[in-house]
C-alpha cells in the first residue's frame, strides 16, 4: 500500500472517529426521533397540492440570494476601497451609504423602494412607454434592488477593514517590483482582503438568506410566501413552518460548507 492510499485510510479513520463521538452519535438519534414522530403524529396530506409551488419558491429564495450577494460584493469592494484610499469626495458618499443604510431596517428600505419608487414610474408616460416597464411593474426587481443595496453597505465596512488590515509592506514590495497599481490591487491587496473578510462574510450571506423572506410582504413569493399561503389555505400552522425551518437549515448549511471549504483553499492559491 503506497504512503497517499495509507494517509486517505488514517483521514477517513479520523472523520469516522469524529462522528462515533457520544454527543454526535446522542443528536443523530434525537434527530432520528424527531423525524419519525413529525412523520407518524403530523399533517402532511396538503404536501402533494403545494409541492410545485414550494419548490418554485424554493429556486426563487435561492436566486434572489445568489444574484443579490454576488452583485452586493460587487458594490461592496469598490466603496470599501475608496474608503481606504479617498479621494474624500468618493470616500465620504460611499461612508455616508453605509452609515444610513445600515442604520435603516431592511424591511423600511424594502417599502420604501416598493410603494415609494414603485408608486411613482407609473405617473411618467416615458417610464410607461420604455422597455424596462414590463419589469419595472413587478415586485422581483425591487427586491432584488433592496437586498443588494443591504449586503453591500455592510460587506462595504467588512471589505474597508480587510483593505485596511492588509499589511503595506506587501503593497510596497510589489510597487518597488514593477507592478502597477491594478496588477498590485489584483493579485495581491483584493485576494488578501477578501481571505481576511471570508468568515464575516459567510456570516452576513447567511443573515441575507434569513432577509430574503421580507420579500414575501411586497408580493413576491418565495418559500416564505409559500407557507404562508398553506397555513391561509389550510388553517394548517406548524408543519408548513417546520419544514421551512428545515429549508433554511439545509440552505444556511450548505452556505457554512462551502465558505469553509473556500476559506481553506484561498492559502493554497495565494502561495
Amino acid at each position: 500500500m503506497s504512503d497517499q492510499a495509507a494517509s486517505r485510510l488514517v483521514d477517513a479513520g479520523a472523520r469516522a472517529s469524529l462522528w462515533l463521538q457520544p454527543h454526535r452519535i446522542g443528536l443523530i438519534v434525537v434527530g432520528i426521533v424527531l423525524v419519525v414522530c413529525a412523520a407518524m403524529f403530523m399533517r402532511w396530506d396538503w404536501l402533494p397540492d403545494y409541492y410545485g409551488l414550494a419548490l418554485q419558491g424554493i429556486w426563487r429564495t435561492l436566486w434572489i440570494l445568489v444574484v443579490t450577494c454576488a452583485l452586493g460584493f460587487l458594490l461592496a469592494v469598490p466603496i470599501g476601497l475608496v474608503q481606504v484610499t479617498g479621494p474624500r469626495w468618493l470616500s465620504w458618499p460611499a461612508y455616508w451609504f453605509c452609515t444610513v443604510v445600515r442604520g435603516t431596517p431592511l424591511l423600511l428600505q424594502l417599502w420604501f423602494l416598493y410603494y415609494g419608487l414603485g408608486s411613482l414610474f407609473p405617473q411618467f408616460p416615458w417610464v410607461r412607454e420604455s422597455f424596462l416597464w414590463p419589469y419595472l411593474r413587478q415586485a422581483w426587481p425591487y427586491a432584488v434592488l433592496s437586498l443588494t443595496i443591504s449586503y453591500a453597505a455592510y460587506e462595504g465596512e467588512v471589505m474597508r477593514g480587510a483593505f485596511a488590515g492588509v499589511a503595506r509592506g506587501q503593497l510596497e514590495a510589489a510597487r518597488a517590483f514593477g507592478m502597477s497599481r491594478w496588477k498590485v490591487f489584483r493579485r495581491i491587496w483584493l485576494p488578501q482582503a477578501t481571505y481576511r473578510a471570508l468568515p464575516t462574510l459567510a456570516g452576513e450571506t447567511v443573515l441575507q438568506l434569513k432577509a430574503t423572506p421580507l420579500v414575501a410582504t411586497i408580493t413576491v413569493v418565495d418559500i416564505y410566501a409559500v407557507a404562508s399561503r398553506v397555513r391561509q389555505s389550510t388553517f394548517i400552522v406548524y408543519e408548513p413552518l417546520l419544514l421551512l425551518a428545515v429549508v433554511y437549515l439545509c440552505i444556511t448549511g450548505i452556505l457554512v460548507y462551502a465558505f469553509r471549504k473556500l476559506e481553506a483553499r484561498i492559502p493554497t492559491r495565494l502561495g
